[in-house]
């Protein structure tokens, strides 16, 4: 049986970059974000608001008083998509696109 060979050095780490930022600039931070597949979501609070990027495309929504705080895509054949709230789920049809 042979000696095991010494690892390598490792490389030094790389500094994290800052998320992209595919929303409005006018809607700051989010207060929770996501994505699955092609789609990406970013829920503002204060703003009411709801961004969504699917194929490139960015889509906003009147959230009204629903706090959003979780996303779910179907993988099935209508491929929905859905939100979790503190009032339970939300259909994005739901939603008064702006």
């Amino acid at each position: 049986m042979e000696p095991m060979k010494p690892m390598a050095p490792m490389k030094p780490l790389e500094k994290m970059t800052a998320a992209e930022r595919w929303w409005p600039d006018d809607l700051g931070e989010p207060n929770s974000s996501g994505s699955a597949n092609d789609t990406r979501y970013a829920f503002f609070a204060a703003k009411h608001r709801l961004a969504l990027q699917k194929g490139g495309k960015v889509r906003l929504f009147d959230t009204g008083a629903t706090r959003i705080n979780g996303f779910d895509q179907s993988q099935g054949r209508e491929n929905a998509i859905r939100f979790a709230s503190d009032d339970g789920p939300v259909r994005l049809d739901a939603l008064k696109e702006l």
